[in-house]
């Protein structure tokens, strides 16, 4: 039996409905969105317009067409970080963030000017919003967290950041890459401005879908320009969205799996969803602390983190240790930095990195015997 426990990286296995939306679109329609006057791209423009509505409502955001298309979390996060931040401007972030924000920010601090402040956290990764308030400078422009880290899973108190943010006038950026599908996420409440996701994790879709939801009025310069299908005379790129920030032909069969995916998460419910994972965290938890020389990171609480539990074993480098469960015992994890490293600086784990196991829903508790079997099975051979 393989057991694939990297949730965290993307989920696995989709739901059926996902390629057989996919599938069904690429053999019966095929026809690209906003690109044509016949039946079927009139079609594939519905389609797409759905999966906007659909995220909206998800999300609780009022206009679906601010809901904008873009190929990843990461190209989300660039283009709402390149496209308002200017020299001069200071923004505040956690220390936690993944490269997708980390690396982003540092070029532009080095090639623009920007001033960064990052919050501290506790080894656990919690942080405190008076931190975040005691950060803010009359330069502050953006504050940028990501809503709960890939390496400690530890979520953070964005309701809190973003009534701080509101109250100085400055706008919220949130990385919501491993919370979208599985914590339920309200812009109008939580005053996010500007929320990033991806399609791949926990909303359960493909891989080359995410966006962008834009919940405030500040102008954003395009990441790119480009063909939309529309104003073609025109020589710069449109106004008004989604076409501002969408240029080329998009991720039409992506959007449509996307669609599906979002359908069985509401069939299922969020906090369903939510509860079997914690319930599965706990047992997961408990298990690895039984296991010799474990390491675990993080908050030990399911009801403080998303589905993430890293971990080491003394002596032993996380990389062999997941090459043995993948060789040996089907046990599929992840190990390394996870693309993070100052979670990992956090935690001190920067040269060594950790063993991950990313939790999903469609785990269920054999999957954590499978795992736990294969690390003794692994001390025992390793001594």
């Amino acid at each position: 039996m393989d057991v694939y426990l990297d949730n965290a990286a993307t989920t696995f296995p989709k739901p059926l409905a996902v390629p057989q939306a996919i599938y069904d679109y690429i053999i019966n329609n095929g026809g690209t969105s906003g690109r044509g006057s016949y039946e079927k791209a009139i079609l594939a423009d519905g389609l797409v317009y759905q999966t906007r509505r659909t995220l909206a409502k998800l999300f609780n955001h009022a206009d679906p067409k601010t809901v904008v298309f873009t190929a990843s979390v990461t190209e989300a996060l660039n283009l709402a970080l390149t496209g308002i931040l200017k020299p001069g401007d200071h923004v505040v972030t956690s220390s936690l963030e993944h490269n997708a924000v980390w690396r982003c920010l540092k070029t532009m601090e080095r090639d623009i000017g920007i001033s960064i402040s990052i919050v501290p956290a506790t080894p656990d990764g919690e942080t405190s919003s008076e931190d975040v308030k005691k950060a803010i400078t009359p330069k502050t422009r953006l504050i940028v967290f990501t809503h709960a880290s890939n390496v400690l899973g530890t979520i953070q108190p964005i309701a809190a950041i973003g009534a701080l943010a509101k109250e100085n006038n400055i706008l919220f950026l949130v990385d919501a890459a491993q919370t979208a599908g599985v914590l339920p996420i309200d812009v109008q409440a939580q005053k996010i401005d500007l929320l990033a996701f991806t399609g791949h994790k926990s909303l359960l879709g493909p891989m080359g879908t995410g966006g962008l939801v834009v919940n405030c009025d500040v102008p954003i310069k395009p990441l790119i320009s480009g063909g939309t299908g529309g104003d073609s005379a025109y020589e710069y790129q449109p106004d008004y969205y989604p076409n501002h920030l969408e240029a080329g032909t998009m991720n039409v069969s992506g959007i449509i799996g996307l669609k599906a995916a979002l359908d069985f998460l509401n069939a299922e419910g969020i906090a369903n969803i939510r509860n079997k994972e914690d319930q599965l965290m706990n047992y997961a938890l408990e298990a690895l602390q039984t296991v010799p020389g474990i390491e675990l990171y993080g908050p030990q609480n399911a009801a403080k983190t998303v589905g993430v539990i890293p971990f080491n074993l003394i002596n032993h480098a996380p990389e062999e240790i997941a090459f043995f469960l993948d060789q040996q015992c089907h046990v599929m994890i992840r190990s390394g930095l996870h693309c993070a490293p100052s979670a990992h600086r956090l935690i001190g784990t920067i040269s060594r990195g950790t063993c991950r196991i990313g939790i999903g829903y469609f785990n269920d508790p054999s999957h954590i015997d499978a795992l736990i079997n294969g690390l003794n099975a692994y001390i025992k051979e390793n001594k």
